[in-house]
C-alpha cells in the first residue's frame, strides 16, 4: 500500500493527462459560455470569520477511499452554511476523488455569495478560463505537480481573470520553485504526499523559511478546534478543512471558534508586549492588530492560562533547516534550579530550557525565570496538575511571557490539558504499548515519551524499553526523555532520529545542580551523531 502511495501523484497527473487530451479542459462537464456569478474572494482575517476557512466537498480520497459515494455537492455546502461557513472547496478530480466541475458550478450557483474553490491538479491555462466560467473565485495551483515556469503561467492566468490561486507546498522543493512568483495566498499541506502521513506541525517548520508577505493557509489534517487553535495561533491566517467536515458539517463551528481564538490569542499577545516595551509582538505573527482582543489577560476562549502562542510556531523555526548547520534534534535541558546552569545550557545551544513546577528536589521558583528573562531559549513549565488546575504561580509566569509553555507530566486526561493551560504538550510514561495508542487522544501536536517508574514522575534516569522507543518512533515525529546521558544520546539519535531530545539527571552532578563538563559533552555527542 505505502509503494501505491509513494507514488500517487504521479498517477493522477498521467491519468489526468490523459482525460484532458481526449476530453479537453471542460472534462466532458457542460461550462456556462460566459461567468454569471460574482468573484468573491475568500474572507479576510479581520472578518468575524477569522479569516479564510474552507470547507471540503468531496466523495472520496486516495488516502481514505470512500468517504460519501452519493453525495449531494449542494447539500453538503448547505450543511456547512447552516454551521456559518462562507467558503468552500469543491474537488472537481473524478477517477480518485470523484468530483466533478458540475458539482462546482452547481455549489456557486446555489451560494453565488460565498467563495469557492476549484481543488483539482490544474495543468494548463485554459483551464483556469473554465474554472473561471464555472464559477471559481479560487483556484488550487499544486506546486509539486507543476515546473516553475507552468506554475507563474497558471498564477498570471487566474489574477488576469480576477480570481485568486491558493499555491500550496508540501515540502522545501516546492517552496524554491515558488520563491520568485511570491504568491501572496499560500496553502501548506500537513499531509506528505509520499505516505500521505500526516504532521501537524510540517506546515510550521516550512512556513518559517517564507520571507515574502503572504496570507497563509493551513491545510489537512483540522480535525475540531484545538487544531484550528494551534494553526491560526502559529500564524496561518486560513484553514482548509477536509475528511474531519466531511464526515461531521457540525464541526464547521468549532473549527471557525478555534481559529478565531487563536488570532485573538495571538493579537492580545502581542498589544501586551507592545504595551510593555517587549519583543512579543514579533512572536504574535504578523498581521494581527494587538490590543484589541476580547480575551482576557490570564485566559483565552477555552479558559487556559494563556502563554506564548507562537511556541509551536519558534520551535518549529529553530527545527528549520536554515537555523542549524547540520539536522540535530531539537534540544532540551530540564530540572533547571541555577540561574548559571540555565545560561550554560543556553549558549551551548539549547532549544528549550525545562522548569519544574511540582514536588521535586528540582523545583524552581519565579526569581529563576526572572532572573533568566532575556535569555532566548522557549521556556516551559513541568507540571502535575491538581483537580483544582494550574497553579497560580504558573499561570503568572505565563502571562508575564516568563513560561512559554506547559509540560503536563502527571495524569491530566486529555480533556483538561488545553482547560488548564495554552500551548501546552502531554508527557506520557510508556509502560506499553498500549501507552502509545493513549497518546493520540491528547491534542497537542506532540507528545513526549518518558520511562515509567511507580515512585517518580521524572527526573529517574530510567530508560524507555529499547522495543517501546522504536514503536515510539514509528507513530510519528519521537520526543525523547528518560535516561538520556552523554554516554548515550549519540546511540539513541543514529537508531531513532527524534526530533526533540529531554535530559535533566543524565547531566547533573547532584540532583538540581548541572555538571558543566557532562552539558557540553552532552551538545558535542549530539552534534557529532548527526554530522558523522
Amino acid at each position: 500500500m505505502s509503494a501505491e502511495r509513494g507514488d500517487i501523484l504521479r498517477r493522477i497527473l498521467d491519468d489526468r493527462r490523459s482525460r484532458l487530451a481526449a476530453s479537453g479542459p471542460q472534462l466532458g462537464c457542460t461550462i456556462p459560455a460566459e461567468r454569471s456569478v460574482p468573484v468573491v474572494p475568500p474572507p479576510a482575517a479581520t472578518s468575524r470569520h477569522g479569516g479564510p476557512a474552507l470547507f471540503e466537498i468531496k466523495r472520496r480520497s486516495p488516502s481514505r477511499g470512500a468517504i460519501a459515494a452519493g453525495l449531494d455537492a449542494v447539500a453538503q455546502a448547505e450543511r456547512y452554511h447552516l454551521h456559518a461557513a462562507r467558503a468552500f472547496s469543491v474537488l472537481t478530480e473524478s477517477a480518485y476523488f470523484g468530483g466533478s466541475l458540475d458539482d462546482l458550478v452547481a455549489v456557486k450557483a446555489r451560494f453565488p455569495g460565498c467563495c469557492v474553490l476549484r481543488k483539482d491538479f490544474l495543468q494548463r491555462e485554459d483551464e483556469i478560463d473554465v474554472s473561471y466560467r464555472a464559477g471559481a473565485d479560487l483556484v488550487l495551483l499544486i506546486a509539486a505537480a507543476l515546473e516553475e515556469a507552468e506554475l507563474e503561467a497558471l498564477h498570471a492566468a487566474a489574477s488576469a481573470q480576477g480570481i485568486g490561486a491558493l499555491v500550496e507546498l508540501h515540502d522545501r522543493a516546492d517552496l524554491e520553485k515558488v520563491r520568485g512568483l511570491k504568491p501572496p495566498l499560500v496553502g501548506i499541506n500537513s499531509r506528505d504526499l509520499r505516505t500521505f502521513r500526516v504532521d501537524r506541525l510540517a506546515p510550521l517548520a516550512l512556513a518559517a523559511e517564507i520571507e515574502w508577505d503572504c496570507t497563509l493557509v493551513y491545510e489537512s489534517g483540522i480535525s475540531g478546534y484545538e487544531d484550528a487553535l494551534v494553526a491560526a495561533a502559529s500564524g496561518f491566517e486560513g484553514v482548509l478543512v477536509g475528511e474531519a467536515a466531511m464526515r461531521s458539517p457540525e464541526l464547521v463551528g468549532e473549527v471557525l471558534a478555534g481559529q478565531s481564538d487563536g488570532l485573538a490569542a495571538a493579537s492580545f499577545k502581542a498589544g501586551v508586549s507592545a504595551a510593555e516595551g517587549g519583543n512579543g509582538g514579533d512572536r504574535a505573527g504578523k498581521g494581527q492588530n494587538g490590543g484589541n482582543s476580547r480575551r482576557g489577560a490570564a485566559g483565552f476562549g477555552r479558559g487556559g492560562c494563556l502563554g506564548n502562542p507562537r511556541f509551536w510556531a519558534e520551535l518549529m523555526r529553530r527545527r528549520a533547516p536554515a537555523a542549524h548547520s547540520c539536522r540535530r534534534p531539537l534540544v532540551k535541558i530540564c530540572g533547571l534550579v541555577h540561574a548559571d546552569d540555565g545560561r550554560l545550557a543556553a549558549e551551548l545551544g539549547a532549544d528549550v530550557l525545562g522548569f519544574v513546577f511540582a514536588d521535586s528536589p528540582r523545583r524552581a521558583g519565579p526569581a529563576l525565570l526572572e532572573e533568566l528573562a532575556d535569555l532566548q531559549c522557549l521556556k516551559v513549565a513541568v507540571v502535575q496538575s491538581s483537580a483544582g488546575g494550574l497553579a497560580r504561580e504558573v499561570c503568572r509566569l505565563l502571562h508575564a511571557g516568563l513560561l512559554d509553555a506547559v509540560q503536563f507530566h502527571g495524569d491530566e486526561a486529555p480533556a483538561q490539558c488545553l482547560q488548564r493551560a495554552f500551548p501546552y504538550y502531554k508527557a506520557l510514561r510508556l509502560r506499553g504499548t498500549a501507552d502509545l495508542h493513549a497518546a493520540r487522544t491528547y491534542g497537542s501536536p506532540r507528545v513526549l515519551v518518558d520511562a515509567f517508574d511507580p515512585h517518580r514522575a521524572g527526573g529517574t534516569g530510567k530508560r524507555i524499553a529499547p522495543e517501546l522507543v522504536q514503536a515510539a518512533a514509528e507513530h510519528g515525529p519521537l520526543w525523547l526523555a528518560g535516561g538520556l546521558s552523554p554516554g548515550n544520546i549519540a546511540a539513541i539519535i543514529r537508531a531513532y532520529r527524534p526530533e526533540l531530545v529531554d535530559v535533566s539527571s543524565g547531566v547533573e552532578r547532584t540532583a538540581g545542580r548541572k555538571d558543566a563538563a557532562k552539558l557540553e559533552r552532552y551538545m558535542k555527542e549530539i552534534r557529532h551523531a548527526v554530522t558523522v
